[in-house]
């Protein structure tokens, strides 16, 4: 059985945040207006958060691009009383935005804080509609919205796979955050297949999780530098 994931090599991480940028074009996340982003209402699935290890004068700045978990033991699934927020057999934890009442039990269950209510009707720029994904819905007001870990991507490219007569591939679905990072940071795959590369890569001595003494069992790996 499939079970996919993401190891992100925080050594490799140069804050760039190409993978922000990605995963707000590819999936139709609004843009709020200033005053709304102070009042806690910007958007980000994807998020590079920063960390500073040392004390001063001798300090190093990490970068943390942070998604969606898609935990094993998803908190936010167990209190969802409407069955918004559900994990299938591949192990993504979706979203069904027809079903969610806007109750924020999901988020409030979440250690990561990676949902995120939609306070307002999106708007977008005249210009900017004509760069919407017609793949991926735009969520209305009052629903809860999150990393997908690209989903849409994963059925066009089962439909191909299906048309050329052959098995889907590993470099065959990507994330956008995976797809357009510039250092390789971002690796994504089917963690309990051997053939992908992050089925090696979460068993690296480096690999660790965020808050994996909770119990969620996230599927995010993250190897700390070498330095």
């Amino acid at each position: 059985m499939t079970r996919w994931g993401m190891v992100i090599d925080l050594g490799r991480c140069t804050g760039c945040a190409a993978c922000e940028v990605a995963c707000k074009s590819e999936n139709n996340i609004a843009t709020v207006s200033p005053d709304q982003a102070d009042l806690g209402r910007a958007f980000a699935w994807m998020k590079v958060m920063t960390h500073v290890e040392g004390e001063f004068p001798n300090t190093t700045m990490r970068f943390v691009p942070r998604p969606c978990m898609h935990c094993d033991n998803p908190p936010c699934v167990q209190v969802c009383p409407v069955g918004a927020t559900y994990i299938n057999d591949e192990g993504i934890v979706g979203q069904i935005y027809a079903r969610c009442i806007g109750c924020r039990y999901c988020a409030n269950a979440c250690p990561y804080t990676v949902k995120y209510f939609n306070w307002l009707v999106p708007e977008w720029p005249e210009t900017a509609r004509a760069y919407l994904n017609p793949d991926v819905s735009v969520r209305p007001k009052g629903v809860i919205e999150k990393c997908t870990f690209c989903h849409h991507r994963l059925q066009k490219a089962r439909e191909d796979a299906q048309a050329l007569g052959r098995e889907l591939r590993e470099e065959d679905y990507q994330p956008a955050c995976a797809e357009v990072c510039p250092t390789g940071a971002i690796v994504f795959g089917d963690l309990d297949n051997p053939r992908h590369r992050v089925h090696a890569l979460k068993d690296d001595p480096r690999a660790m999780r965020l808050m994996e003494d909770l119990g969620t069992e996230p599927k995010v790996y993250y190897l700390t530098p070498r330095d």
